[in-house]
């Protein structure tokens, strides 16, 4: 039985055209460009901030958020940059009972920015405030240790197979891809292991837990 759901952040929860955009803008190079690169890298099975590794080689990236953020230009997140399922859907997910938990590869600074919005979520974790990140095992543990539930009482929401599906898998969780975004689209149903769930958005989520 679920008890507790953990959800990934970029582009399950929160949308990457504004974080990339201002990336794109502080490099001076065009939006398209930088969001072509981001997606050609991580089809790949790079990282995805190897799109500002090629259009700068050698670049120290924790030196450039410093720098952005000493110019204004820092990381931002508000309302404006959540899905429209988000609210509603965590809401409905707690009023049934569930405990909803947010876990992501962001800085730590998206971590304050995150619980700054007080969405309805019991805890807000970032793989920056943690010092590890998905896919690695180490992640997965502090989820566990994070939400306190048994792995097969948990479940991954993600959008990215390889980041979110397949390790939370390996580590023991239930799993269910959000076919939102580029990475949950283009592999939808490539998957592998196939995730526990599919859904179209967060809405779908208490519905499809309970058929």
């Amino acid at each position: 039985m679920i008890t507790s759901i953990v959800f990934d952040v970029g582009e399950t929860l929160t949308r990457d055209d504004r974080y990339w955009g201002r990336w794109a803008d502080w490099l001076d190079v065009p939006r398209h460009t930088l969001s072509a690169l981001v997606g050609a890298v991580v089809a790949q099975g790079r990282d995805n901030a190897d799109a500002i590794r090629l259009l700068r080689p050698g670049v120290d990236l924790g030196a450039e958020r410093a720098a952005m953020e000493t110019a204004g230009l820092g990381e931002v997140l508000d309302d404006s940059d959540l899905y429209d399922d988000v609210r509603p859907g965590l809401a409905a997910l707690r009023s049934a009972g569930y405990r909803v938990h947010i876990a992501g590869n962001q800085t730590a600074r998206a971590g304050e920015l995150l619980r700054s919005l007080d969405l309805p979520a019991d805890t807000i974790s970032t793989s920056g405030e943690w010092g590890c990140a998905k896919p690695t095992a180490a992640f997965f543990e502090r989820v566990l240790a994070t939400a306190g539930s048994d792995p097969a009482a948990t479940l991954y929401v993600g959008d990215h197979p390889a980041n979110d599906v397949a390790p939370a898998a390996r580590a023991g969780l239930r799993t269910c891809l959000l076919r939102r975004g580029p990475w949950g689209h283009l592999w939808a149903d490539t998957a592998d292991p196939a995730p526990d769930f599919r859904i179209d958005g967060i809405l779908d989520l208490p519905t499809v837990l309970t058929s």
